[in-house]
């Protein structure tokens, strides 16, 4: 089941779930605003060209309340929102159709687990051929909350578990395949 704004309002206030910093008029019928951070990371070049999932990949951090991002270029960016969801809580990362008609595709995994804590990576793509100007504060997608039918068994306590900032990828840490 969607939450709507009215049971988002009820848990908000009574503390099972946290979205902070918020503003009010962030809170939509069915969703909560979520606001583009100022820190940004992007893959350093590694010798080789490739991109080994077994090996730790380096980042280059930026901290910047405005980025141009390139034509094709991709970057991973922050939301300025730290969210805890309890453990019978998912939520779905969705972007603003208004800039993906720009070309602006804001992907991750679209999912936040129950039980995570933290500010959410964001995996920003320009699929134009023009720059486009990213600057903190500005609306980028929403969450949109599901209750589970029970609590989780296991919630969330991974690697990304109270991530802040643009966190790089910990596929490294991956245990089922090991080279």
């Amino acid at each position: 089941m969607i939450l709507s704004d009215k049971t988002l309002i009820k848990m908000l206030d009574e503390g099972t779930l946290v979205v902070t910093p918020l503003e009010e008029n962030q809170i939509q019928p069915a969703s909560i605003d979520i606001r583009i951070g100022n820190t940004y990371s992007i893959v350093e070049d590694s010798p080789s060209g490739i991109i080994r999932l077994n090996e730790e990949i380096e980042y280059r951090q930026i901290t910047a309340d405005k980025y141009i991002l390139l034509p094709g270029q991709f970057v991973l960016a922050t939301t300025m929102e730290f969210v805890e969801l309890p453990d019978n809580l998912t939520a779905f990362v969705e972007g603003r159709s208004s800039l993906g008609r720009l070309g602006l595709f804001i992907q991750n995994a679209g999912w936040v687990d129950p039980g995570f804590k933290g500010e959410i990576t964001l995996e920003l793509f320009n699929a134009n051929r023009c720059a486009i100007e990213l600057n903190a504060g500005r609306r980028v997608g929403q969450l949109v909350f599901a209750k589970l039918d029970e609590h989780a068994l296991n919630p969330y306590r991974g690697k990304y578990q109270g991530q802040r900032g643009a966190t790089g990828s910990k596929v490294f840490l991956d245990t089922e395949y090991m080279v």
